[in-house]
């Protein structure tokens, strides 16, 4: 499978975007301000049982090809190479024990691994 930034385009209205969770928005606040960063940039790359992994980078300063997604004065910036795969994607932060995960729930995502780090989407 091959990056594509495909038929996305942010000037299309039927796009839905990414949505952040008070919880993820919360923790992308603490995060930028504890590394001193704008905020959390989301990607994708190649990997994984699946196809896909999600990739989670700080942000001092933004690409030229960033979207930028705020809720509750946290920001995540998304590649528009990334938005075809993760468009509609609802970002989560939960606490389980002792871990604590950002959580994605995407509904371009096919399948996922066992393991819930990487994902497949159907081809167009």
């Amino acid at each position: 499978m091959e990056l594509h930034s495909g038929s996305f385009n942010p000037d299309d209205f039927s796009w839905r975007g990414i949505h952040l969770t008070p919880a993820a928005a919360e923790r992308i606040r603490e995060l930028a301000a504890k590394q001193g960063v704008l905020g959390i940039r989301l990607g994708i790359k190649q990997s994984g049982c699946a196809g896909f992994a999600y990739v989670l980078d700080t942000v001092a300063e933004p690409h030229d090809d960033d979207l930028l997604f705020e809720s509750d004065g946290a920001k995540l910036w998304v590649s528009l190479k990334a938005m075809p795969f993760v468009d509609g994607t609802e970002v989560d932060y939960i606490r389980e024990g002792l871990n604590q995960i950002f959580k994605f729930h995407n509904p371009k995502a096919q399948h996922e691994c066992g393991c819930g780090e990487s994902f497949g989407v159907q081809a167009e």
